[in-house]
């Protein structure tokens, strides 16, 4: 692959580009080694000898033109390199490697190679730098300058005389240690990567990448080292976690959860780790879309049931996107409605003015506030739409009491079929009566399945609880879409909701049909024009609200049109 042309620009004001250039192929030198490692351990030696009267660091920007590569790859003995991109540039790059005689893949971390001395000196200015950065007032503000500078003086104190090239490789390192997650570093940094997983001490890391699914990467923690990451996890969330309290839920200031698992207590191997990333910018519906996880039709559907304040319920598996579903379809709350979400770890983002987040609070020493806790506190801010991140207890009752009494609410759940929802909400531990159970108006059941050799997310099914049968005492429910794996596809039957809203709002059944392809075609003009934004998503769904003639004035000029 041809080498890049690295951005030097985001290096001006800082010495840590995160997310580097994306656009370019990392580099293939093989030339690009550790400065200094012909140079032998006492030559360098010798020139620390100067410790007593010090040295001058002189260090400029780095300039792809000017230094030398700091990173190098000459590929893997066995696999085919398959694709390559930076995570990190100009430090850090990934390398999808593929196994052909094990049909597997490989995800390759290429970060810079340290020499032996580089790699004594970084360990003497762990010690030493770290305690100078407590004191630093200008930390948190600008990390990458008050690391620079402490760097700089510690090496004009050491009397050491190292290259450009090998400051920056020292600064790598420096920087992933104090401000990232070490080693972990690259793979929080990889948009293409959903959920981490480490199973114990001398295994390899696992992730689920976009492109790949799940693949083996190659890194490795050794016991101590992951028992101490597995603290650290805990500490930078604001928790504590112990031989004595081993195991931990939580989630990291970026707003990725986290499950942690210390020593062999509960987890035999030794500690352990998931984390599922946080998107920084939340799914939107046309997200959905293009991924085909609903269609124009059920997306229509369920807009026109959110602004006629229909109750859902999102149900799925592990990983099916029930929680990114409902925040996503959440963007059709109508606008200066008052929202108030209720969440154990905070993963739900609206853009909507009139929004109160809560958060439940453990183990804080001044007693818990649990989501039965929050949810009866909620019921007096009178919000018009409840969203709830997960049911699991004694907080769905208060749940669909609220429903009972008017108030809209979302929730999701862990099922896999509407059935198995109706049987987890009328038995132990939840127990919500059978003739609450009717209030709730739409279940979507999603799940993590195959279309060809693609894992994809689907809604399975789009169900209407109908009421109790009078026959059998039994909950009616009635498909109204549901998808078939085979062709990936979904299918509609009649929906006796909509019909309901229809009589609520006056319409005639033409008035009805031509609401839901308006809104079709309105959806359909948003992906065509590709705005996955959030924050345009909603801006535009407003406008729709506030003048609807005037919108769909503007997409029939833009000749919009729909296949069915």
């Amino acid at each position: 692959m041809s080498e890049p042309e690295e951005d030097n620009s985001s290096l001006e004001s800082g010495w840590l580009s995160s997310g580097g250039t994306g656009d370019d192929d990392p580099p293939t030198d093989a030339d690009s080694r550790p400065a200094n490692e012909s140079g032998g351990l006492r030559a360098w030696l010798s020139r620390t000898a100067r410790l007593l009267t010090g040295s001058a660091v002189r260090v400029t920007d780095y300039d792809p033109r000017r230094h030398g590569r700091l990173v190098s790859f000459d590929g893997l003995d066995g696999y085919e390199e398959i694709d390559r991109y930076w995570v990190d540039a100009p430090f850090t790059f990934i390398s999808i490697n593929y196994d052909a005689d094990a049909q597997e893949h490989l995800y390759y971390v290429v970060e810079p190679e340290l020499s032996d001395v580089e790699r004594r000196l970084l360990d003497k200015l762990y010690e030493d730098i770290r305690d100078p950065l407590l004191y630093r007032d200008d930390v948190e503000s600008n990390p990458e300058v008050a690391l620079r500078e402490e760097l700089r003086e510690r090496l004009e104190e050491y009397g050491v005389a190292i290259d450009e090239e090998s400051f920056y490789r020292l600064f790598y390192y420096l920087y992933r240690s104090f401000q990232g997650y070490g080693k972990l570093d690259p793979l929080m940094y990889d948009p293409h990567i959903e959920d981490i997983s480490c199973d114990g001490p001398g295994l390899p890391v696992f992730v689920y990448h976009d492109d790949y699914t799940d693949i083996e990467t190659n890194v490795i923690y050794e016991t101590d080292e992951l028992n101490n990451f597995v603290i650290q996890l805990a500490q930078r969330s604001g928790r504590h976690i112990s031989v004595s309290d081993p195991v931990l839920s939580t989630t990291l200031p970026d707003g990725s959860r986290i499950e942690l698992a210390l020593g062999e207590e509960v987890t035999p191997k030794g500690s352990a780790f998931t984390i599922r990333k946080y998107a920084d910018e939340p799914f939107t519906p046309i997200d959905l879309l293009n991924y085909g996880t609903f269609d124009l039709r059920m997306l229509a559907y369920l807009w026109l049931a959110i602004e006629n304040n229909r109750s859902l319920i999102f149900a799925g598996g592990t990983a099916a996107g029930k929680t990114t579903s409902m925040n996503a379809v959440s963007m059709f709350i109508p606008p200066r409605s008052k929202v108030l979400t209720i969440e154990d770890t905070r993963e739900l983002s609206l853009y909507h003015d009139n929004w109160l987040s809560a958060v439940t609070r453990e183990g804080m020493g001044e007693g818990d506030i649990t989501m039965y806790d929050l949810l009866r506190s909620a019921l007096r801010h009178r919000p018009e739409y409840i969203v709830v991140g997960e049911v699991r207890g004694e907080e769905a009752i208060t749940l669909f009491q609220a429903m009972n009494t008017g108030h809209t609410t979302f929730s999701t759940m862990h099922a896999d079929s509407v059935q198995t929802v109706i049987n987890r909400l009328e038995n132990e531990p939840i127990n919500v009566p059978r003739p609450m159970v009717t209030s709730l108006d739409v279940l979507c059941v999603q799940v993590l399945g195959r279309s060809g050799d693609e894992r994809v997310r689907r809604a399975k099914t789009l169900a209407e609880i109908e009421g109790i049968d009078q026959r059998t005492g039994e909950l009616d429910y009635s498909n109204t879409y549901n998808w078939r794996a085979t062709e990936d596809e979904f299918s509609e039957s009649n929906s006796e909701m909509l019909e309901e809203i229809r009589e609520e709002r006056g319409w005639s059944q033409s008035d009805l049909l031509h609401e839901m392809r308006n809104r079709r075609r309105f959806l359909r003009y948003l992906q065509q024009e590709d705005i996955t934004d959030y924050r345009r998503f909603t801006a535009m769904v407003n406008k729709y609200y506030a003048d609807a003639e005037q919108v769909m004035d503007r997409i029939d000029n833009a000749g919009i049109t729909l296949k069915d």
